[in-house]
């Protein structure tokens, strides 16, 4: 494997005056009881790529059994779709309108790395790691300095990676030795808070063969016909605004590299399953180490996607559009203490990838900070109902020539997008109510006016709010 790319160190002093004051839980049992906090991060992985949402063709039996006896959120979205500002996002806790990275190169600047929660759980005295996919800032340095344990990388790494004797390891099993050696190292009388981004499922971009899994899995749905995609026509491919409905469209691009034609499409839909699939083991050998250190007690796991992924509905592929199978992501809370969240949950509230960092700082006891704009979920975690978000503002302003710019608002029963560099604008709205597979465009239906008045109203609000 090739070694993670060398990072320049923020200045001590600027970082550490950054740092606002923390309100800990102060009593020497508390902190000696605080749970260690372990974040798993997919790339590219959809909300129904797992048996537990009902897929009937994956094998995820081991995230299936943390649903089981954890929480699952069925409606969870990120507010972004794109891997490097939506992992800003999650480690922020806020819309890429406030935390400003809209692309690959752009870091954190040394205020905002102060806030984000890894940063501040070693601050307030846990034991941090980071595994795998940084994905933040590959123009500036890499904030190595804040982890007790670092293996990372800003870009995207290779799934395989030869080693000094010869073989080839893949990268999904790279991640579990290292998180098997950071596990090695902890104890019960520090909590840690360990971060693995995992490359799984994303393609490795430039190799023909594009969803790289081992080799051991080759024969894993070899005996299944995965069904066509669901909107996967031409016909609805040419549904959407002009905007996207083009040849030049990269997410247009990247579906005749990976699903134009039905022989293609198997093999690129079992190479995406076999990835999950994959994970899937690698997380019950995490949780078999816990185990066997005695960790597991007093562990929360948290699982999630970074964002969704196009297998061929609309006749794309990839993500960044407002489309459900672009923003909607797996997640799942399990908390390993006796007396800890309420397992066994379906909740079905809207939940976000900037409630990521808020729920894991208040696990940890520790104030949110007031630039946080998501929301904990605690409160859903235990149980309770509280009243909840019907709405957010999705923004996708990375600049990319083949990738239209987007901004709208989703909300349980309405969607509405809008692609800022038209003129006129193009806008798609949707009543999801009736139509969850967002097919039949309302922007320009008078009988649904009222309603696309109504939304972009909401939309100028949200707009304002996530700055």
């Amino acid at each position: 494997m090739s070694t993670p790319l060398p990072s320049r160190r923020f200045p001590v002093l600027l970082l550490a005056a950054a740092f606002v004051p923390l309100l800990l839980v102060s009593s020497a049992h508390a902190a000696a009881t605080r749970p260690n906090i372990i974040v798993l991060l997919t790339d590219d992985q959809r909300w129904d790529t797992l048996g537990a949402m009902g897929n009937p063709i994956i094998q995820t039996p081991h995230l299936d059994r943390l649903a089981r006896e954890g929480v699952m959120f069925r409606n969870a979205y990120v507010t972004t779709a794109i891997c490097s500002i939506s992992r800003a996002s999650i480690l922020s806790g806020q819309f890429a309108a406030r935390h400003g990275i809209l692309d690959f190169a752009t870091p954190f600047t040394p205020e905002a790395l102060a806030e984000t929660y890894p940063v501040l759980l070693k601050r307030a005295g846990y034991r941090t790691g980071f595994l795998g996919k940084y994905g933040v800032g590959g123009r500036g340095p890499l904030p190595e300095e804040h982890f007790d344990y670092w293996w990372a990388m800003a870009h995207q790494p290779r799934y395989e990676n030869k080693q000094p004797d010869g073989t080839i390891k893949h990268y999904t099993d790279l991640l579990t030795e290292h998180a098997t050696k950071f596990l090695e190292d902890s104890d019960r009388e520090q909590p840690f808070c360990l971060s693995i981004s995992y490359k799984a499922p994303h393609v490795q971009d430039g190799d023909p063969r594009q969803f790289i899994y081992n080799p051991r899995y080759e024969n894993l749905y070899a005996d299944v016909t995965i069904p066509p995609a669901d909107r996967g026509s031409d016909e609805f491919f040419h549904k959407l605004p002009p905007v996207l409905a083009t040849e030049q469209n990269e997410g247009r691009v990247r579906w005749h590299l990976r699903f134009d034609e039905p022989e293609k499409y198997q093999r690129m839909m079992k190479g995406y399953y076999r990835l999950i699939t994959g994970v899937d083991d690698a997380v019950a050998q995490l949780r078999k180490d816990l185990e066997a250190r005695g960790l597991a007690e007093n562990t929360v796991i948290v699982f999630l996607g970074d964002h969704g992924f196009y297998l061929g509905e609309h006749g794309l592929a990839g993500k960044w559009y407002g489309h459900e199978e672009s923003i909607r992501i797996p997640l799942l809370v399990h908390d390993g203490r006796a007396k800890g969240i309420k397992g066994g949950q379906v909740r079905e509230e809207m939940v976000l990838n900037i409630d990521v960092a808020p729920t894991v700082l208040e696990l940890a006891g520790l104030k949110v900070p007031t630039g946080m704009q998501g929301r904990s979920l605690l409160p859903l975690l235990n149980g309770r109902s509280p009243r909840w978000r019907r709405d957010f503002f999705y923004e996708h302003n990375f600049k990319h020539a083949a990738i239209p710019r987007s901004e709208g608002v989703v909300s349980a029963d309405w969607k509405y997008l809008r692609y800022v560099d038209t003129d006129p604008l193009q806008e798609e709205l949707y009543d999801l109510r009736n139509d969850r597979g967002e097919v039949n465009n309302l922007a320009a239906d008078a009988g649904a006016a009222r309603q696309l008045a109504k939304l972009r109203k909401r939309f100028e609000e949200l707009k304002r709010e996530a700055r």
